[in-house]
């Protein structure tokens, strides 16, 4: 048996596996032949695990739509010591930095379970902070609401009230497609050459019943805005979505992502909004109440230009 048909049976029995490193995850991202999984084995056991997505051999990178990835290190004892708890993940994170030697490049975001990356740094890694905005406890929503911003409040009751909008569950992919091409437009940006991986991600996740689409439209049938949410026990993420530049004032962005938190409260009590560096965005995200949480972006070596027209060419759509 190899370490992926090892690294597949543990995604089927352990919960604890973040969304994004499961291994349908990487299938509908990567395409099943670009990535691969480094595990750690004791005593028959496995005790860490690492996911890579390879667009090609010697590279390791993210692949699209997927915020995080990283070591998987499984639970220590309750009664462990800290510094024994420590001492031993940091063990094992050393040894995946020797797995690792013979890929020049890689570049991943660690889930911000990952608190510590000194032993990439000892390694030589280099290290970037980013910020994710978590909101917990999403079952509680009379709390959620008190929690809003008042801007984020009277966006919701306008789209309802002065725009009669209403949200469906459960929107074509190609009106998903479509309006978020149109977000991309007004902002001068091209759309991403991996709408065909969106795709296949989005029907995946349907079809598993861990994800879905959420539009918002008016009495005419016109959409305003579009978002596509994905589930597990353990939390629910944000993945992409869209507005009509024509409609941008109904409120119906915060509208629909309100429903997508309510919804989600039925499979887990915490949202992962994945944050942005944009500052408009990151706000938005902000005055749900959502709380700014790090992770960390790891990195070694740095792609050339022949490198990045390869890693463009071979790119699994």
């Amino acid at each position: 048996m190899t370490d992926k048909d090892k690294y597949r049976q543990l995604c089927e029995r352990e919960e604890s596996i973040p969304i994004f490193s499961r291994d349908w995850w990487l299938d509908a991202v990567c395409g099943e032949s670009h990535w691969e999984a480094l595990l750690i084995e004791r005593n028959g056991q496995i005790q860490a695990s690492l996911p890579l997505y390879l667009p090609l051999r010697d590279i390791v990178s993210m692949p699209s739509y997927t915020q995080t990835m990283g070591p998987w290190l499984s639970a220590v004892s309750p009664d462990t010591k800290y510094t024994t708890a420590l001492g031993r993940n940091q063990e094992l994170c050393r040894s995946f930095t020797e797995k690792l030697r013979h890929f020049p490049h890689f570049l991943q975001n660690f889930h911000y379970d990952i608190t510590d990356w000194l032993p990439f740094y000892w390694a030589g890694y280099r290290q970037t902070t980013r910020y994710t905005y978590l909101l917990r406890g999403i079952g509680d929503q009379k709390a959620l609401w008190g929690n809003m911003s008042p801007n984020i409040r009277r966006n919701i009751a306008k789209a309802q009230d002065k725009y009669h909008l209403s949200v469906r569950k459960g929107i074509a992919t190609d009106e998903f497609l479509a309006i978020q091409a149109q977000s991309f437009a007004r902002q001068g940006l091209r759309i991403k050459a991996d709408q065909r991986a969106l795709k296949n991600l989005i029907e995946t996740c349907k079809r598993r019943n861990q994800g879905d689409l959420w539009g918002g439209y008016d009495q005419n049938g016109r959409l305003h805005a579009a978002a596509f949410v994905v589930w597990q026990k353990r939390s629910a993420h944000y993945i992409a979505g869209g507005s009509d530049p024509a409609h941008r004032d109904s409120g119906a962005q915060s509208l629909v992502l309100w429903e997508c938190i309510r919804f989600a409260s039925q499979h887990t009590d915490l949202f992962d909004f994945e944050g942005s560096m944009l500052p408009g965005v990151e706000r938005f995200f902000r005055e749900f109440g959502a709380v700014q949480t790090p992770f960390f972006t790891i990195s070694k070596g740095k792609l050339s230009l022949l490198d990045r027209v390869r890693v463009k060419l071979s790119k699994w759509t």
